[in-house]
């Protein structure tokens, strides 16, 4: 009888555990200085989330072009195992048909498994387990603020930092944003709450009003006038009919007082569940307030940890472009401002938060308070020497509001915007110190009435001034200029400051009482510097750019493929409203905005009906043509547009209307235009 087939098989198990259990040992053993390596290198400092977001980006980069290399298609590797993928169970044979390979074949190799001779596809298999194993060791080596070795590496890093940095701020302003509307919602739904309180107390004082005179007159009543029936008497039978009114009208009085009673007990009942739900709305209003000063305090922390030179990227990302002229001044700004935090950066100088500025006393090391003309110091505001001069040295926060607002120069004007593609004066400066963690108002009045006024003989970069009677704001940039959104010009960019009023800093704390109202304005201008209204028609021409060459960035969309100047798009806007609620259907649009060699095309098709090229209002952006009934004349649609298209500010030259020197109908133009 043979041996149990088990007592072998354990007893050659034996061998292989020892061999194991010391394979183990000595590859822990081997590890230990690896290990201690590894901690060793991690206790240098870490590197921040941006930076270490940059560095997987350029080393997957890498991996990415040493793939690419390796264009052999992929080939499936036997493993002589059965299709379903089970080991035979012990003591069992393995029931297959396949034959069992020689003990050669199992132990080939390794060239023998590769894909390819050279083995290049399992190199790239390693190389990217290795990049694997050494990424975070380098995370840990590379201290915050190291650069790439090579110079070329430099702004291409700073600008992946600022990326991810905007893409950051922008993702928390959009966040406190939808807070922002839920705010105003709790706000609305507190506010009915407590008209609704308010109303039942007077509901239940009045009614326990009544209960209680009700209750005072019976009280004080006699017994014959509780109960009239006390008083009949069968020698005076004449007066019972009396006797029985009376009874009536006391049961009547009686009645009354119960109802009065159970009203004012529901009274009670409907101001206490008023009272409740004045509770919940003051709770839910306090946890959405708790949430977005959560955002703004996220903002704040991640601002206080940017480096100087990703601040300075930041500024240039996302301008467009401008006229000739605006873009000199735009331009010379983001230079001037860039070279500001250029000398900081390499001074090693990095910008406080405000909160560490607030106190001239208590300063950072290697800061001193800095002084105006008369000797006082400044406050938020500090210096620092680099090299052998000194600097002013502004608060973290203050430093990226700035960036942020100048890197939206170019971007088109539009009221009420406040971004991220068009704004309004009031609108850039809120959004580009929310990106700062500051929540401020988005009306230019309300951020001069709620904001700590500062002398302007102390004016600071980063500080809103106000002009025209606070009807105008930009942010200060230094060198006598503001970067705002202007009216004028339709679009962001720098300009003087002008006929300044007031000015605010917003990192210093808001005062107790609003701020006087700033007297009127003399330019006789409007709300963010525009021009006032002119008498006759006046030129198409704006924004510093040619017939027909104004740039997309310059414009807002008003349906797919048209575009117009900004505030004769929100103008067409609000008429096509109108006309779908009129007739219940889109307003039809056939051509507006016409670039010059539009305008060639044009003339070439249809040389009596088009302009000459170079002089067409489509060419400024300020011309429409319609269709859909309006484009024929004595239609009830041309009739409509006749009657309603000036309140939206589009009106039809004298040369298109119907027995005019080249009658168009379907013509139209955002303003009397020459």
């Amino acid at each position: 009888m043979p041996a149990p087939r088990t007592s072998v098989r354990t007893a050659a198990a034996r061998p292989v555990r020892t061999t194991t259990a010391r394979t183990t040992t000595a590859r822990t053993t081997t590890a230990r200085p690896r290990t201690a390596g590894v901690r060793a290198a991690t206790q240098r400092p870490p590197l921040t989330a941006q930076e270490a977001q940059a560095l997987r980006a350029v080393l997957a980069a890498r991996a990415a072009a040493t793939l690419d290399h390796t264009n052999e298609p992929s080939r499936r590797v036997s493993t002589g195992r059965p299709s379903s993928g089970r080991r035979p169970a012990p003591g069992t044979r393995a029931r297959t048909s396949r034959k069992r390979r020689p003990a050669s074949a199992r132990r080939a190799p390794l060239r023998r498994w590769l894909p390819t001779a050279d083995g290049r596809r399992w190199r790239v298999r390693l190389s990217l387990a290795a990049l694997g194993l050494v990424l975070p060791v380098l995370a840990g080596l590379m201290a915050p603020g190291t650069q790439a070795t090579s110079t070329a590496a430099e702004p291409t890093d700073a600008t992946g930092l600022a990326l991810a940095a905007q893409g950051s701020l922008l993702d928390a302003a959009t966040r406190y944003r939808t807070l922002e509307r839920d705010l105003a919602a709790r706000h609305a739904e507190l506010a009915s709450a407590r008209a609704a309180e308010q109303s039942a107390q007077q509901q239940v004082t009045a009614a326990r009003t009544t209960v209680g005179t009700g209750a005072a007159d019976l009280y004080r009543a006699s017994a014959e006038a509780r109960h009239p029936l006390l008083q009949l008497d069968v020698r005076a039978a004449g007066a019972t009919a009396d006797v029985l009114h009376g009874t009536a009208l006391a049961e009547r009085a009686a009645q009354q007082l119960e109802v009065d009673v159970v009203q004012a007990e529901r009274g009670a009942v409907d101001l206490t569940l008023a009272t409740r739900r004045v509770a919940v709305a003051e709770a839910a209003l306090g946890t959405v307030q708790a949430q977005a000063a959560a955002v703004l305090d996220e903002v704040r922390a991640e601002v206080g940890g940017l480096r100087t030179d990703v601040a300075a990227q930041l500024a240039a990302l996302g301008t467009a472009r401008a006229a000739a002229a605006q873009q000199d001044a735009n331009q010379a700004a983001l230079r001037r401002w860039q070279e500001h935090l250029g000398v900081l950066a390499v001074a090693g100088i990095e910008s406080p938060t405000a909160a560490d500025l607030a106190d001239p006393t208590a300063l950072p090391a290697g800061l001193s308070p800095a002084l105006d003309g008369a000797g006082q110091p400044i406050p938020g505001v500090a210096w620092a020497v680099a090299g052998n001069r000194p600097v002013t040295v502004l608060p973290a926060e203050t430093v990226v509001a700035v960036s942020s607002a100048l890197a939206q120069v170019g971007k088109p004007y539009v009221p009420g915007g406040t971004g991220p593609d068009a704004y309004d004066c009031g609108g850039l400066a809120a959004a580009s110190w929310l990106l700062a963690g500051y929540a401020i108002p988005t009306d230019a009045g309300d951020q001069w009435t709620h904001g700590a006024a500062v002398p302007l003989s102390q004016l600071q970069i980063g500080d809103l001034v106000l002009a025209d009677g606070g009807i105008d704001v930009g942010v200060y940039v230094g060198e006598g200029q503001v970067v705002a959104a202007s009216a004028a010009g339709y679009q962001v960019g720098v300009h003087p400051v002008g006929d300044a009023s007031a000015a605010v800093r917003v990192t210093l704390p808001a005062p107790a009482q609003p701020n006087a109202a700033l007297p009127a304005g003399t330019a006789g201008r409007g709300a963010c510097g525009a021009p006032p209204a002119p008498v006759g028609p006046v030129s198409p021409a704006w924004g510093g750019w040619s017939n027909g060459t104004i740039p997309a960035t310059a414009l807002c969309s008003i349906t797919r493929g048209h575009a117009l100047r900004c505030d004769a798009a929100a103008g067409y806007a609000a008429l096509a409203d109108a006309y779908r609620t009129a007739f219940g259907g889109p307003l039809c649009i056939t051509d507006s905005y016409r670039s010059l060699g539009a305008q060639v095309t044009a003339f070439r098709a249809k040389p009596a009906l088009a302009a000459v090229p170079g002089t067409s209002n489509h060419g400024w952006a300020l011309a429409v043509d319609l269709c859909g009934g309006i484009n024929i004349a004595g239609t009830v649609q041309s009739a409509w547009m006749a009657a309603n298209a000036g309140r939206f500010g589009f009106v039809q030259p004298d040369w298109a209307r119907q027995g005019g020197e080249k009658p168009e109908p379907w013509h139209w133009e955002f303003g009397h235009l020459a």
